[in-house]
């Protein structure tokens, strides 16, 4: 077998790593999608627990996202990726809740 040869079979099977973890993020998306989507539309559940099913099955489906489609991982090649994913996350979430605290904080000043 020459160089060529190895190399190929090497990016082929990558390629079929890749092409796998895609195809299980999609299916595990559509079936957390299809999950509220049939209790909603059911109303087989009271609607607290339906409130309930959703906000889960969402962030199960954010992480999903986020290891399949995104490949943010803690192995030695996604840590970067991770951590820079989470620092801006953290500014976001710090940016949008402090404005909402400063508009309600003023919101009480002028009432």
């Amino acid at each position: 077998m020459s160089l060529i040869d190895t190399a190929e079979s090497n990016s082929s099977a990558a390629l079929m790593a890749s092409v796998k973890s895609y195809l299980m993020g999609f299916v595990l998306s559509v079936v957390l999608t299809a999950i509220p989507f049939w209790a909603v539309i059911t109303h087989h559940f009271d609607k607290p627990v339906t409130l309930g099913l959703v906000l889960v099955t969402a962030v199960i489906q954010i992480v999903v996202h986020l290891k399949y489609f995104l490949h943010l991982d803690f192995s030695k090649e996604g840590k970067l990726n991770t951590f820079s994913f989470l620092f801006t996350a953290l500014i976001i979430v710090m940016v949008v809740g402090l404005s909402v605290w400063i508009i309600y904080a003023a919101n009480d000043l002028m009432m």
